[in-house]
Parts: structure tokens; C-alpha cells; sequence
């Protein structure tokens, strides 16, 4: 027999011994280690050791959830702060020096416009824009994410949430999955695989995708900063900016408690399994060791599954931003088309366009945006995109662009509300048909956030509007 029958066939079992076999084998084995210990292990005092103490505060009822946020809290600030100038010099080296030696080296060539426009215009510069955006958060956020696991913080935060996901029928560990899905929900999903029931790795990897990722951090922050903050005194504005994106973020874990606590009672019913879980000793974390493993198993194979795709979505971008049928793009018709039903949800045509375009990666839909915006609404000296993606040199130069396209206050939540509720970009949902081998599940959680993004959109615009007037 060989591999692939094997593990084919221990998968079957593992669903028809049902989820109780784990515990039962786990619980016997402790039982059996305790007989033995009772009768050769004479007790200490552990009360006054360091990992004591230590647990007596950050697995506390008093004190370990605001501990827990805190350090979750110091993390993303390290990541969004730290993160600002290599994303800028990225941008400066990929994007305006590379890509412009690419357009002269094209123009030496005399390459046609066509093949000029999908390779370089297309391809590189949808890549070139994933790489600056993408490489530098997640090149913060692992290793530090590592280095908590290193120091043996991580079974803590998974001790903390486990009464929480047993009371929705899910698995204590998924909290440590959906941490990971902050930094990238393609590595969230892979993280599952430390939960030993099918069932409830299923519920983790469905759910995986209300944890904001790196790549829609940048749009919810400038979003919140253009659209939230300008409607209160500016003395308070970026507090309140930046309350409304850890709101965002924190709806996004009560979306995953909810719907895996629908999973657990339908589709995926059964009751929630106890793990054993045996906090392990706090120790040093190895510092090179833990930034050697976290940039090469984790960040550069994320960022160049996130490459693979983001360079073929780029050819689609310039495809429909530029292909005419009559003197008008592909991309008018499809704004056009969609406008009154994007308008329904409190968005745009341009918004649901860019998100259907952009799915290889979150990171290209903020500069498809802008694009799509200055093609198909006249704005004044706006005309920088030319179909090519861009970004404004600042974020009164995209408020303007984004406020004459049409945007409200209303737009910006709305497009914030469904930057949370959407479908995974394809990188993940490549991860999830892996990881899950079934096209059924994959489907389930492609369109399950997209259809309670529609939900949400669609309820918050209209009480929106009500209460507006």
C-alpha cells in the first residue's frame, strides 16, 4: 500500500472513530502517568517557581484577557508603524525606479504598446505592488508572532479562549489559528493542522477569513483615517480612527465565534472536543533561530504564493481597464452595470469591480480602486491612473480622488464592513482546498463571508439611510 492510500484510509477512520477516540486515548494515558507519578514523585512546592507566578497572572479570569489584548495591541502597532518605511522604499525600488527602467528598457525595444502594457503595466506592477505592500508587514508580525509562541505565551492565549470556543462547539486551539489569520489567513488555514478533530479543523479553516490580514490592515486604516475621522474634531480624530479599525477587527472575531457556533449545530454539528492541553515551561526565546524560521517557512512562501497569483490578476487589471468595445472600457460596462446593486449595499460599482478583480491579493484592491475611479468618472486633473494601478503621495490626494468619485461616510463604512466580510483572496482559498482536499468546504468558505458581507452591507446602509434622512 502505498503513501497516499495510507493516509487516505487513516483519514476515513479518524471521521468514523468519531471525535470522543482522542480524548478517551489522551485521558487514559494521563490517568495511567498519574497512577505512576502518585507513587514516585514526591511533590514540591511549585507555588513560589517563575512559570508559577507567571501563570497566576497571564492565565488569569482578572487579568489575562487584557493582557492578551495588550500584547496582541503591541504587535499590530509594531507591525502597521514598523512596517511604513521598508513598505515605502519597497515602493520607491519596485514601483517608480524598476518599473520605470522597465517602461524606458520597453521603449528602447519599441515593444508594442499591447505586450508593454500587459507584462509590464499588468503583471510587474500588480507583483511589484503585493511585494512592497505585503513583504514588510509580514516580515514584523511572524517573528514577533514567533517569538511569543518561542517563549511559550501561545498555549496561554489558547488556555485563556478555550472555554469560549467549547461553549460555540469549536476547539480551544482555533485562537491560536486566528491569531496567525492576522498575519495571513493562507497561513491561519495551514496553522489549523495542530487541531486533531476533522471537524473542528474545518470549523477553524471556514472561520479563518474574519481575522483581518496584513493585506486589508492598510485599507481599513486609510479608509477609517479619510472617512471616520473626518466627521469628528480633529483633536480626536486619529482615536477615533483608530478605534473604529479595532472595532472592525474585534466584530470580525465575534463573526468567528457566531458562525462557528452555526457550523458546530448544522453542517458541522457536534460538540465541542476537550483538548489536553499542558502549558509548557517559559524559556528565552532563540532570537536568530526564530527570525530564521519565520521569514523563510512562513513569510517568503506566503508572499510567493501571493506573487504566483497577483501577477496573472495584474494582466486581468489591465485587460479591462484599457480593452475598449465602442470607445468604452470593459471596465465602464461592468461599473455601470453594477453601480445600483453596489449602491444597494452602501458601495459602488468601482468597489465590487476592484474586489472581483483584485482577488489574488487584498493588497492590489485599494490602488485598482483609485484606478477605476479615475477611468470611469471625470475628475479633474485626476487622470494619473491611465489604467495603470497607483497610489497617491498622500492621503489628501486620495480623499479627493475617492470623495469625487462619490464616496460618504456611508461608502467608507460600508467598504470597511465588507473588507472583513469577503470571499479569501485566491492564495487562501488555494490553501484551504489543500489543506481541506474538497472542493465542497472550499466553496463553503469562499462565498460564506461574502454572502454575510451582502447581509451586513445591505442592513447597515439601509438604517443608515433611515437615520440620515
Amino acid at each position: 500500500m502505498n503513501k497516499k492510500n495510507i493516509i487516505k484510509k487513516a483519514e476515513k477512520y479518524r471521521w468514523e472513530i468519531g471525535d470522543d477516540f482522542h480524548d478517551a486515548v489522551i485521558e487514559t494515558i494521563y490517568k495511567e502517568a498519574s497512577s505512576i507519578a502518585e507513587n514516585t514523585v514526591t511533590d514540591k512546592n511549585v507555588s513560589s517557581t517563575l512559570d508559577f507566578k507567571l501563570d497566576r497572572i497571564l492565565t488569569s479570569k482578572i487579568y489575562g484577557f487584557p493582557i492578551m489584548l495588550a500584547l496582541l495591541a503591541i504587535v499590530f502597532w509594531l507591525t502597521i508603524q514598523g512596517a511604513n518605511i521598508p513598505s515605502a522604499f519597497l515602493s520607491y525600488l519596485l514601483v517608480d525606479l524598476l518599473h520605470g527602467l522597465l517602461k524606458s528598457f520597453s521603449a528602447f525595444l519599441s515593444m508594442p504598446n499591447f505586450i508593454d502594457g500587459i507584462l509590464i503595466d499588468g503583471a510587474y506592477l500588480s507583483a511589484a505592488w503585493v511585494v512592497s505592500v505585503m513583504l514588510p508587514p509580514m516580515a514584523i508580525f511572524f517573528p514577533l508572532f514567533t517569538l511569543l509562541e518561542d517563549f511559550g505565551y501561545l498555549p496561554r492565549v489558547a488556555f485563556n479562549l478555550d472555554g469560549i470556543y467549547q461553549r460555540v462547539g469549536a476547539h480551544g486551539k482555533q485562537a491560536l489559528t486566528m491569531t496567525m489569520g492576522f498575519g495571513c489567513n493562507a497561513a491561519g488555514v495551514v496553522a489549523s493542522r495542530i487541531i486533531d478533530s476533522p471537524r473542528e479543523r474545518l470549523i477553524a479553516i471556514i472561520t479563518n477569513n474574519f481575522s483581518l490580514c496584513n493585506g486589508r490592515w492598510p485599507t481599513q486604516i486609510l479608509i477609517a483615517t479619510i472617512f471616520i475621522g473626518s466627521v469628528v474634531p480633529s483633536y480626536v480624530a486619529g482615536i477615533v480612527s483608530s478605534a473604529a479599525v479595532i472595532f472592525i477587527a474585534v466584530l470580525g472575531v465575534l463573526f468567528s465565534f457566531a458562525v462557528s457556533w452555526s457550523l458546530s449545530n448544522s453542517l458541522l454539528k457536534g460538540v465541542g472536543s476537550a483538548f489536553s492541553l499542558e502549558l509548557p515551561p517559559y524559556r528565552p526565546p532563540r532570537f536568530w533561530q526564530t527570525i530564521y524560521t519565520s521569514l523563510i517557512d512562513r513569510t517568503l512562501i506566503v508572499l510567493w504564493r501571493a506573487v504566483v497569483f497577483a501577477a496573472p490578476a495584474g494582466v486581468v487589471i489591465w485587460l479591462v481597464a484599457n480593452v475598449e468595445i465602442n470607445n468604452i472600457t470593459l471596465a465602464k460596462y461592468f461599473v455601470d452595470f453594477s453601480n445600483p446593486f453596489g449602491m444597494m449595499l452602501g458601495l459602488n460599482g468601482v468597489i465590487l469591480l476592484a474586489y472581483i478583480i483584485a482577488i489574488p491579493a487584498n493588497e492590489i484592491v485599494l490602488p485598482t480602486i483609485l484606478m477605476l475611479t479615475t477611468l470611469t468618472v471625470n475628475i479633474a486633473g485626476a487622470g494619473v491612473g491611465n489604467g495603470v494601478l497607483f497610489e497617491t503621495d498622500s492621503i489628501n490626494a486620495t480623499a479627493e480622488i475617492l470623495k469625487a468619485g462619490g464616496w460618504t461616510t456611508l461608502t467608507g463604512l460600508s467598504i470597511m464592513l465588507f473588507s472583513l466580510l469577503h470571499n479569501p483572496c485566491s492564495t487562501t482559498i488555494y490553501t484551504i482546498y489543500k489543506e481541506t482536499k474538497s472542493m465542497k468546504w472550499t466553496f463553503v468558505a469562499t462565498f460564506l463571508p461574502i454572502l454575510l458581507g451582502v447581509i451586513v452591507c445591505f442592513f447597515t446602509a439601509q438604517v443608515w439611510r433611515i437615520f440620515a434622512g
